[in-house]
């Protein structure tokens, strides 16, 4: 899978904030916050393809984190990403 076309990451106020660049993707009834590990991942997949695997192993590598863990979050975030409709 990878991020949706017209989709960026942004610092608003300090937080992480996904917002839509092109009128064809806005949709101002709801924001897109992430929290810090989730910009962090959503940072390290940008613009390249990846799975649950992938997503997995980097949160493992960069927080001290089991892998049960590691992929019930990385389960978590991708339901929210995909109801989101951030990932295709």
């Amino acid at each position: 899978m990878r991020i949706r076309e017209g989709f960026k990451l942004r610092k608003v106020c300090g937080a992480d904030v996904v917002i839509a660049i092109g009128v064809e993707h806005v949709d101002f009834s709801k924001i897109i916050n992430l929290n810090g590990s989730a910009a962090w991942l959503w940072r390290q997949v940008e613009g390249r393809d990846f799975d649950a695997d992938v997503l997995t192993a980097l949160l493992m590598e960069e927080y001290e984190v089991d892998e049960p863990t590691a992929r019930r979050d990385v389960a978590e975030l991708l339901d929210d990403w995909r109801s989101a409709n951030l990932v295709m």
